[in-house]
């Protein structure tokens, strides 16, 4: 199979057919693939799917990911020297660093270890405080009844409280190794407070741990960079 076979190349045709092609936007689950990519190095080529335009309904884009989610990926080189598909942000992280033998060890207690941080942010994290978002930015402002609010609310405290404790005298997730557990973890933090403006709300200011790790992470250069892909068309 080719690159040309994936019908998602009719819609977003590729430039660079030897790159990994990326399908997202600059999103906490978008750019969790973007970051990982410049943090590793790999060549790839970046398309907007927007959501404006309901890119992500159409049958091209559903071809490659019937969730209809972003990110996805299809890299030209994958198992086998064949093009391989890909999508679900946590899937590709995983992928990305075996193909790389890059921020996943292979040690096996380290490698499950970050693993396990990386479902915390797959099943807890990033639903929490996408609903957090939701409910304190957009639609449900309009929703007298707090209570559904603030069961998003105090779990994201909760959450935000674990991640504050097991940061104490770390550098990273995995202690004084960077991992794919910090690229899936703290653009969601930086989005509760950054665009969801959900700081207060939350008791930030509390949680020095996760501030720290936050700051050093929004000055790598690969998240700077990554944080800013797809661009606007």
């Amino acid at each position: 199979m080719t690159l040309s076979q994936f019908s998602i190349t009719q819609r977003w045709p590729a430039q660079h057919p030897d790159r990994i092609q990326l399908y997202s936007l600059p999103t906490p689950n978008g750019v969790k693939v973007s970051i990982m990519l410049e943090e590793l190095g790999l060549p790839y080529e970046a398309h907007r799917v927007e959501f404006s335009n309901q890119d992500q309904m159409t049958p091209e884009f559903l071809s490659l990911n019937p969730n209809n989610k972003i990110p996805a990926i299809i890299d030209p080189n994958g198992p086998d020297g064949q093009p391989l598909g890909l999508w679900e942000s946590g899937a590709i992280l995983i992928y990305l660093a075996e193909k790389s033998g890059q921020l996943l060890s292979s040690d096996p207690a380290q490698r499950y270890h970050t693993l396990q941080w990386l479902m915390f942010q797959m099943g807890g994290v990033g639903p929490m405080f996408g609903q957090v978002g939701f409910f304190h930015k957009f639609a449900g402002q309009e929703i007298e009844d707090k209570r559904p609010r603030d069961r998003y609310l105090n779990e994201s405290k909760r959450l935000l409280g674990v991640l504050d404790k097991h940061l104490k005298g770390k550098d990273w997730i995995m202690g004084a190794d960077y991992s794919i557990a910090d690229i899936a973890i703290f653009p969601w933090v930086r989005n509760l407070v950054g665009f969801y403006e959900a700081g207060p709300l939350v008791d930030y200011d509390q949680f020095t741990e996760v501030q720290r790790v936050v700051n050093a992470f929004c000055e790598r250069p690969a998240v700077k960079a990554g944080l800013l892909v797809p661009a606007e068309n």
